[in-house]
């Protein structure tokens, strides 16, 4: 029997995987959740999202967040090289509250100067504002030292931090693993603490998007996190006005 092999085999083609936008994704390498969340929003085809991970100590610190600052441009680089994106999402809420947002934007056109940026800080004083919410009751598993810079970095952005709770976990991949039940009664206790327009629950590493509804339900108010509110920033930048209630309040919004 004679091996035959084809060459040159007639093909045609389509726009691919994300027809209609590009979003880019920078993901810490100790981060386990934010994929998986992400991907429950750009579920569709047309839309297409795509990651590169940044290397991150595991212990959350202003000098180990700061550290990553030279290593963002180098990270956007790998995602789709000399491809261009529409968006890119820098999945570090408290990195991006230590550098500052723009800087933050700097690295990113760095790589991708067209691209739309996002930054977990950045999408949730978009979340605040379309609730047209003041009063923020904040979660956080950070020690002290980021918390400081997490409430003073809201504060400076013009709202009211009027409940701060922290689970004070340093250790990034245990941060992950705390349960729903943990942040439901967090938020809870955050409630009953002072008046409060939004709940924001801090770090792209803590799970929230599957008990979203029902934390809104159980406290009426409209409730957030950092993937939460940077996958819906994510999404509208890219010109995806779906509402998708199934995934809170926040995803029945578009932009102010």
């Amino acid at each position: 029997m004679t091996n035959q092999t084809l060459e040159h085999l007639e093909f045609t083609t389509d726009a691919g995987i994300g027809s209609l936008a590009r979003v880019g994704l920078v993901v810490l390498a100790t981060d386990l959740t934010i994929e998986y969340e992400f991907r429950q929003i750009f579920s569709e085809p047309d839309i297409g999202l795509f990651a590169a991970r940044i290397f991150n100590d595991a212990v959350v610190s202003p000098e180990t967040l700061s550290a990553m600052g030279p290593r963002i441009t180098q990270t956007v680089n790998l995602i789709l090289p000399d491809e261009p994106l529409d968006v890119v999402a820098y999945g570090c809420t408290s990195a991006s509250m230590v550098m500052g947002e723009e800087k933050v934007f700097e690295s990113i056109r760095e790589s991708q100067p067209d691209a739309k940026c996002t930054t977990p800080a950045t999408a949730a004083f978009e979340a605040f504002r379309a609730f047209e919410a003041k009063r923020i009751a904040v979660l956080t598993p950070y020690r002290d030292d980021v918390n400081q810079i997490v409430k003073s970095y809201i504060e400076q952005a013009g709202f009211e931090v009027t409940v701060f709770g922290s689970f004070n976990e340093e250790h990034d991949p245990t941060v992950a693993k705390i349960d729903a039940k943990s942040i439901a009664n967090a938020v809870d206790k955050l409630k009953q603490a002072g008046e409060v327009d939004m709940v924001f629950v801090s770090c792209t590493n803590v799970r929230l998007m599957d008990a979203v509804c029902d934390i809104e339900k159980r406290t009426g108010l409209p409730v957030t996190s950092s993937n939460h509110a940077m996958a819906w920033h994510a999404m509208r930048l890219a010109g995806d006005i779906r509402k998708l209630p199934q995934w809170g309040r926040l995803y029945e919004k578009e932009l102010n």
